[in-house]
């Protein structure tokens, strides 16, 4: 059977340009002469759809452009697509399902059986589970159709499955010709490498090739990386569209063991970079903003900002603008001015002094500096709103700066800079952050050398450095990873080595920052925890290990 891989970027809720995009691949796979063309998990109406599934008229959008639009276009050709459908016995209920079309029909329809309920995932909320599993008989071949988290379960591959149906051992025993799994699997570092060796052990264990079709996109905090494949009946990755694009790839069943194997995939910081730069173009795109502002301090973390920003979006619209302060050194000055020049985006300087003086001409009695919180936090303040004038004014989108390291820790100032609307590097630690600004000076030097090699600093106060507050930022990050996406308890982390004081300091810290990351702007998740809705904590909470 020849059968197409058709990997989209949806956007939710946009159903008819999603079925629009779909008609175009249907038609391309016909001029290919393709059997059947399979795309990603609910890719009309796109993933996540959130509580839009419990709007009525979101629903019979749905069936209405399936039914007028994509339906007609199936003639001679198979299609396999995503979509919610109800319950058969009780239409108040809903299943995430993959129909196969033909011919103006509907022949098939494979609903998902396990559910994910973890991390950023919340299926159990909107859908049932399938009642049972199924396979297609299709123009001589018997597809064994499943979706996503159905092949996220194999008892030989994992060490603790998660759930008691193992789906794929299921279908098996349907005598399939053929796995084809459609998916919205969001991407984190390390999760294409993953992906692929748990799938090619599962096309070794049942001797069975495996169709792999995947979502690409950035929907709100998520990235979806595309990176569809072929597994051939040998395990071996035979077929591979491309990273964070959409793709589409032809395949023959007949001649998958016979090609030649690719090589094995190492993912470095290149796919963090490009990660970030699909999910903050899709962020704009999707909410209909076309220019970023970024205040500019001459630090690493608005640098790498800004220089993705300018990747994703264009120099033309991005702005950068620099804040001085009398804190702020001649070399942060420098480095903000030469950063903009390098990137070829506008560039204004629009000192904060005048403000601060008459703020504290009206809080301190004397008029003289006292150097409190309270003060530094107000120039960050200045500045959060001398940015979101200009965007209320000319249109543009506050890039917030903030990584993950610093709001893990709370080392960022609500309605300061934190203001903004969306939160490029918040989940992007602070020694990954000059990874990313290394590998954007790669051919040339865009960050100026000076902004990656000075020591740290919020430059609030005279000759501030972060480790006045923080510890090292390589040990941090450490003791933040093993904490917040390794979930190990505070004795574990000790037992790695950390000093115990360090460790019950850094968790105080991240566990009494919760109130300011719930006012946080959306951030893109690209580790396997990121704050926001995959890390739902109380923040009226006693609880202190």
């Amino acid at each position: 059977m020849k059968i197409a891989l058709a990997q989209l970027n949806p956007t939710v809720g946009d159903i008819k340009n999603n079925c629009e995009k779909i008609i175009m691949y249907i038609k391309e796979a016909k001029k290919a002469n393709m059997d059947l063309i399979v795309f990603p998990e609910l890719s009309i109406i796109g993933y996540p759809p959130k509580d839009l599934l419990y709007n009525p008229d979101f629903l019979e959008s749905s069936y209405s452009a399936l039914n007028e639009l994509i339906l007609p276009e199936t003639n001679d050709i198979g299609v396999i697509v995503g979509i919610a459908t109800k319950d058969k016995e009780k239409d108040y209920m809903l299943h995430n399902s993959a129909l196969l079309l033909y011919n103006g029909k509907i022949i098939g329809q494979a609903d998902k059986t396990l559910l994910p309920n973890y991390d950023v995932f919340d299926e159990q909320r909107y859908f049932e589970p399938a009642k049972s599993r199924t396979c297609f008989d299709f123009k001589g071949m018997r597809l064994a159709v499943n979706i996503c988290e159905d092949i996220w379960n194999d008892k030989d591959f994992w060490e603790r499955p998660r759930y008691d149906i193992d789906v794929l051992e299921e279908q098996y025993k349907l005598n399939p010709d053929i796995f084809i799994n459609i998916s919205a699997s969001p991407y984190n570092l390390g999760k294409q490498e993953l992906r692929t060796k748990m799938v090619k052990q599962i096309s070794k264990k049942y001797k069975l090739p495996l169709i792999y079709v995947n979502q690409v996109g950035g929907n709100d905090e998520l990235i979806f990386d595309g990176n569809s494949f072929a597994i051939n009946s040998n395990g071996d990755r035979v077929v591979n569209l491309r990273s964070f694009s959409e793709d589409i790839a032809f395949v023959d069943t007949e001649n998958l063991d016979e090609l030649k194997p690719l090589q094995e995939i190492k993912e470095d910081i290149s796919w963090v970079h490009d990660a970030l730069i699909l999910g903050l173009r899709d962020y704009f795109r999707k909410t209909g903003f076309k220019k970023a502002v970024v205040g500019l301090s001459g630090g690493i973390d608005s640098a790498v900002t800004c220089a993705l920003a300018v990747k994703a979006l264009g120099r033309e619209n991005v702005l950068g603008v620099s804040m001085p302060s009398r804190y702020s050194s001649e070399g942060s000055k420098d480095d903000a001015r030469d950063l903009a020049q390098n990137l070829g985006i506008q560039y204004r300087v629009i000192p904060i002094e005048d403000v601060f003086k008459s703020y504290i001409s009206i809080f301190n009695k004397d008029g003289n500096v006292l150097g409190d919180l309270a003060e530094e936090n107000l120039q960050a303040r200045i500045r959060g709103n001398y940015l979101m004038f200009i965007s209320n004014r000319e249109g543009y989108m506050v890039l917030t700066t903030g990584n993950k390291s610093e709001i893990a820790v709370g080392y960022c100032t609500l309605y300061g800079d934190m203001s903004g609307g969306l939160a490029v590097i918040s989940d992007v630690p602070k020694t990954m952050v000059y990874e990313l600004a290394k590998y954007i000076n790669r051919d040339k030097i865009i960050i100026p050398l000076s902004t990656i090699e000075k020591a740290p600093s919020a430059e609030l106060r005279p000759n501030q450095k972060d480790t006045d507050s923080l510890p090292p930022y390589e040990i941090l990050d450490d003791i933040l990873k093993s904490y917040i996406e390794d979930d190990k308890s505070i004795s574990e982390i000790i037992a790695d080595g950390y000093d115990k004081d360090l460790v019950r300091d850094v968790i105080r810290k991240v566990n009494n920052a919760e109130y300011k990351r719930k006012q946080a702007a959306p951030g893109l998740k690209v580790t396997t925890k990121a704050f926001g809705v995959g890390r739902r904590m109380p923040i009226a909470q006693r609880f202190r290990p």
